[in-house]
């Protein structure tokens, strides 16, 4: 699953791993492109101390089968990928997108971290990824409004079974979240399952609109690609 932040990406994670049949990778490509890039993101040390930082160990991760489970799910956030010299590794998995209003994501993103722009590079690198191998997409919105109805789709265009377990799961940390979850993850960690779907009014600075303009082009040709229930 690719995606950008504050996405519902942890949610749809957990939603995978709780399938008897999975195991999860939460985003295995952290630590190297904190070490490429030199971004200052929050816990960058212990980030860096808590994972693979070389690109070939955590493709050798990723590409061998898994040990205890039928399906492995990763998440990886898009920007993640900026300085990536390639996509070999991806050869033979099934992959799908997750997307989202950008307006939403830049004000929920903003509450975290300052710097918001790299949900452009999210989406460019999504679209990019797309066009040179197509593949599902799926708004965090229709997921939210119907849960049940829009993973059955989705498991039905990665040619896995849907269960009813993806619906819920116990509150939590889980061992399998990075070690970035003290600061990220508060709210999937008080969580049971999908929220609700809520339409909030939004009041963005002319910065973050900025951003969320710039996201628009590459969102409207994903939107009209999502899959629906």
């Amino acid at each position: 699953m690719f995606s950008g932040p504050r996405n519902i990406s942890t949610t749809m994670m957990r939603s995978f791993e709780s399938r008897p049949d999975t195991e999860v990778r939460d985003e295995p490509f952290y630590g190297w492109y904190l070490k490429k890039s030199g971004a200052d993101h929050p816990m960058r040390a212990e980030i860096l101390a808590s994972m693979a930082t070389d690109w070939g160990d955590v493709v050798a991760d990723l590409t061998a089968p898994p040990e205890n489970a039928a399906y492995r799910f990763e998440k990886h956030i898009a920007f993640h990928f900026a300085g990536a010299e390639d996509f070999n590794w991806l050869q033979g998995a099934k992959v799908f997108h997750l997307i989202r209003d950008p307006r939403a994501m830049v004000a929920s993103y903003k509450n975290k971290y300052d710097d918001v722009r790299p949900i452009i590079d999210s989406y460019r690198i999504q679209r990019r990824l797309h066009e040179q191998s197509p593949a599902p997409v799926v708004d965090a919105g229709d997921i939210l409004k119907a849960p049940a109805a829009m993973l059955r789709t989705l498991c039905a265009a990665l040619d896995m079974p849907f269960t009813e377990a993806m619906l819920s799961w116990k509150a939590g940390e889980r061992a399998s979240d990075g070690v970035w979850a003290e600061h990220w993850y508060d709210a999937v960690h008080a969580s049971t399952g999908f929220k609700p779907f809520t339409e909030r009014a939004l009041t963005l600075s002319p910065e973050l609109e900025e951003v969320a303009a710039a996201c628009a082009g590459d969102y409207a040709y994903f939107h009209e690609l999502r899959l629906t229930a």
